[in-house]
């Protein structure tokens, strides 16, 4: 008996039916954020500021949004980290703890004000409803009851933070509060974009993290590219979030992970990331002959492996469609902490000739040549030195951040995509 196929022409129809009745996929980027840490004894909160503690935080933000969200942090914590509450807020300025009170809002967590955060994990807030502006600063306030001794942050913040005691998180001033140079379990904030929005990470160690550069000036290398970004009409949709941490090296743990440890969390991770820009390794050939000079076989093994490094950055990246640009290394002898003598610059020349070659990175920045002193080329000019001989000035943060070129990001810019569609 013949029997007649069934007709399937209506599946099609039922698919887009039901593909058009599904919510559409909200579209976040990272507008700051920045390198999770073990803050180390110097840097960790006082014991007598871990109970009963109100901690107000100020970020500076590089794309804005009317929608946000929040990432906080208990990596490195070794026990369930409670907080009671959470608020953002509009700082009145960066150099207070003074929020304008309109601005107050509580953030939620799965719809409750506290929030606990398992050992090694980081957490979202639930997506508020709050307008904020490009380059401007957000102020996100803690309230626990107790803090660990064991904190999760960013000693390096180049930012203030205000440490009161009693349930201060929703007040407009902090009186008497303690005043601290660090971040602690915040690391990123993210806003509803546009689908054509898209972050810039930057993955460094302190010359990105922007030692030398002015204390809640946001006059960092990376802050001079944001502003770059936000001036042209074609680029202003991409954010740029600063992933420096002071003493970062290629290879070994320091002041926070090694960077190859990092590529998942502080590249691939970071909602609406695109782009990176790499500007590491001085610390590896520093820290190899710091103490003592090695053999030459180490010297040479160092740079082997510096590029293989760089190497897995790169792939990892371009797994996940992320462009990847090299920054060369700067110059540092004369420095102080380091003393690097004739091998270690060696060993310099020989990273950044890697760097500069053809095909390696998608593109690269020539940071050694822009920041060099032409009749002492192993040392930074003076007028971009911060006098350490080893991290550059607020002139030489400036003139690195212009050195960026915008036409890496205007050929997938959203003002570029839209054209095309024309």
């Amino acid at each position: 008996m013949n029997r007649k196929r069934p007709q399937i022409w209506f599946i099609p129809s039922l698919l887009l039916l039901l593909s058009a009745a599904l919510p559409a996929q909200t579209h976040w980027t990272g507008t700051w954020a920045t390198s999770q840490q073990l803050a180390e004894p110097n840097n960790s909160l006082a014991a007598d500021d871990l109970q009963d503690v109100t901690l107000r935080q100020i970020v500076h933000v590089s794309i804005g949004g009317s929608r946000l969200r929040v990432h906080l942090s208990n990596r490195f914590g070794t026990a369930p980290l409670y907080f009671n509450a959470v608020h953002i807020a509009r700082p009145v300025t960066p150099k207070s703890a003074d929020i304008t009170a309109a601005s107050d809002t509580a953030l939620t967590f799965s719809g409750r004000p506290d929030v606990t955060i398992p050992a090694g994990a980081d957490y979202f807030s639930d997506p508020v409803n709050f307008s904020i502006a490009p380059l401007s600063d957000l102020a996100i306030t803690i309230r626990a009851d107790s803090l660990p001794q064991r904190q999760t942050g960013h000693p390096g913040s180049r930012a203030t933070s205000y440490i009161a005691h009693g349930d201060l998180v929703s007040a407009v001033e902090l009186p008497g509060a303690k005043n601290v140079d660090h971040w602690y379990f915040i690391e990123g904030v993210d806003v509803e974009a546009p689908a054509g929005a898209a972050a810039v990470v930057v993955l460094g160690d302190s010359i990105t993290d922007g030692h030398g550069a002015t204390t809640n000036g946001n006059d960092r290398w990376p802050d001079v590219l944001a502003r770059r970004l936000q001036a042209d009409k074609k680029l202003h949709g991409l954010a740029v979030l600063n992933h420096g941490i002071g003493g970062n090296r290629l290879l070994l743990d320091g002041l926070g992970p090694n960077a190859l440890a990092r590529v998942d969390h502080d590249i691939i991770a970071q909602p609406g990331v695109r782009y990176v820009i790499v500007l590491e390794g001085i610390n590896d050939i520093g820290t190899l002959s710091r103490t003592a000079e090695v053999s030459v076989a180490e010297h040479e093994s160092l740079v082997r492996r510096m590029i293989a490094a760089y190497e897995q950055i790169v792939e990892r990246a371009h797994t996940h469609g992320i462009k990847v640009y090299g920054a060369t290394i700067l110059p540092f002898v004369g420095s102080d902490y380091y003393h690097p003598k004739a091998a270690a610059e060696a060993d310099r020349q020989a990273v950044n000739e890697w760097i500069r070659a053809r095909g390696h990175f998608d593109a690269v920045v020539d940071l050694d040549k822009l920041t060099r002193d032409p009749a002492q080329p192993d040392r930074l000019l003076p007028k971009f030195d911060s006098g350490d001989h080893l991290h550059p000035s607020p002139a030489g943060y400036q003139a690195m951040g212009e050195a960026v070129p915008l036409a890496w990001f205007a050929q997938t810019s959203p003002a570029a995509r839209s054209a095309s569609r024309k």
